[in-house]
């Protein structure tokens, strides 16, 4: 039986595709910056759909991505790296190439930094940079 915040070996983790990955960690980010949102703001949903977009879509991703980049250790760019190189089954309607694929590899890093229960390692590439 499956539960809630099951952690993944790092071999385990490893093995799964880094567009795999990358479908949890744009889950993972898409919640911490609702979460962000609503215990900073008391605002309609309406308004707090658009701030979230903003900082979830591929462009925002890209921003944020060029802040963390340089503390990231060298296993968690050889993640993202995975992420960004991957062949993806569909394009951005809204972002440029480079902004797509630096935002797959992105969410693939808070993939497998979430499969692998580093949810401090999270917390501390993103409060720090948000």
């Amino acid at each position: 039986m499956f539960k809630l915040f099951t952690t993944l070996s790092e071999e385990k983790t490893k093995s799964i595709s880094p567009v795999t990955l990358a479908f949890v960690g744009d889950a993972v980010y898409t919640l911490y910056v609702r979460e962000r949102l609503v215990a900073e703001h008391d605002f309609a949903t309406g308004t707090l759909q658009k701030l979230s977009s903003s900082e979830v879509s591929a462009h925002g991703q890209n921003i944020l991505l060029e802040k963390i980049l340089p503390v990231l250790s060298e296993e968690e760019i050889a993640v993202y790296k995975r992420g960004r190189n991957a062949k993806k089954p569909t394009r951005s309607k809204n972002a440029t190439v480079a902004e797509y694929n630096n935002s797959t590899g992105f969410e693939a890093l808070l993939g497998y930094l979430y499969l692998t229960g580093k949810y401090g390692r999270i917390d501390e590439l993103l409060s720090e940079n948000v």
